[in-house]
């Protein structure tokens, strides 16, 4: 009787030091604050009073911060080699983007964040998610205070993909429904922090579905609950059944196309450059 050969070890394009970790987790707590603050502020808060200023602080802080965690993930373990990946993804997520926009949330570049993200990792993937919201954003002229906080969402959607479970055994059409389970719901809380980005910049008189700074939380939870429901409910509906659909017809393919990639790139090994004639 013969052993069954153990799977190999995930191989990720970048590994994740204590440094990488605490700024992941400084930013993500900051970007917890920068998203929720309509509930997290009181109302007779300095926050509340200054309503229509606090997006503009928070963007200009989180864009510091994801550029922190950047470098950051650059200094710890960002080879050569993962950043050729970075940009060949970076250049076709971005290049997805547009495809569909402005109908029914069709967005295809969510499904490739998803397989990318799970097969490159949770460190990677963050670096994945922001540098293409970037880059689409420059490709589409989407450039505005909103940038920073798509930048750090896509980030966490990616991130999440990477730190699903069942890396290494996981595999065919179980781990093809888990990537389309996750990518759907995803989909739906991306839009809903993105919604949590922009709600505020209505202003208190814009309709009974705004953000009202002096107003209670759970009076402002039902504006904010009405207010997606209201505006972008289709949207997030499109987006999540197209990263589902998406997903299941082309995911096993891509997924076998990025672990040849990754084996071949062979992250772990370290460049060197020979001098002629050795």
């Amino acid at each position: 009787m013969t052993a069954s050969p153990r799977p190999a070890a995930r191989i990720r394009a970048v590994r994740l030091g204590p440094r990488s970790v605490a700024a992941l987790v400084l930013v993500g707590a900051v970007g917890v604050v920068a998203f929720g603050w309509p509930f997290l502020a009181p109302p007779t808060s300095q926050l509340s009073a200054h309503a229509q200023d606090a997006p503009w602080l928070f963007a200009g802080l989180l864009i510091l911060l994801v550029a922190v965690v950047a470098a950051t993930i650059s200094e710890s373990d960002l080879g050569p080699k993962a950043v050729a990946m970075l940009g060949v993804l970076a250049a076709t997520g971005a290049a997805l983007r547009p495809i569909g926009a402005g109908t029914a949330g069709i967005e295809p570049m969510f499904f490739l964040m998803v397989l990318s993200g799970r097969v490159l990792g949770p460190g990677f993937g963050f670096a994945l998610g922001s540098v293409t919201m970037f880059a689409s954003a420059l490709l589409t002229g989407g450039v505005g205070p909103w940038l920073p906080f798509q930048m750090l969402s896509m980030g966490w959607f990616t991130m999440g993909a990477g730190l699903l479970p069942g890396p290494v055994r996981l595999r065919g059409r179980a781990e093809v429904l888990l990537l389309a389970g996750y990518g759907f719901f995803a989909a739906f809380a991306y839009g809903t922090i993105m919604n949590l980005a922009g709600w505020p910049f209505l202003g208190s008189a814009a309709s009974d579905i705004s953000f009202h700074p002096h107003a209670s939380v759970p009076a402002n939870l039902a504006r904010f609950v009405a207010y997606c429901l209201a505006t972008s409910l289709g949207w997030d509906l499109g987006r999540a059944v197209c990263t589902v659909v998406l997903t299941v017809v082309l995911g096993p393919a891509v997924l076998r196309a990025l672990r040849r990639a990754t084996r071949r790139a062979a992250f772990e090994t370290p460049v060197t450059f020979e001098g002629p004639g050795t």
